[in-house]
């Protein structure tokens, strides 16, 4: 199996992840800030070269103001292609 961060998933949550970053109105730089992270923080994740811990997603999907939950339903819906 390959790591993670090269399998077609990987990029579909990196994907959701940028979509309701913009949709919430933030700039990496704030979604950083708001975590209380180093500013390149979000450009970290969004570009694949930071992966999220569970713990960590769910403090970024607080930020986005979308649940953990209905983030990973729409992961699931988006990989199957609904």
């Amino acid at each position: 199996m390959s790591k993670t961060i090269y399998r077609p998933e990987h990029t579909v949550l990196l994907s959701l992840l940028k979509k309701h970053r913009k949709a919430a109105g933030l700039t990496q730089v704030q979604c950083s800030k708001a975590l209380e992270r180093p500013q390149s923080f979000m450009s970290d994740v969004e570009s694949g070269t930071r992966r999220l811990d569970i713990v960590q997603l769910r403090d970024l999907c607080k930020v986005l103001g979308i649940s953990l939950t209905d983030l990973i339903k729409e992961f699931e819906r988006s990989l199957s292609g609904g």
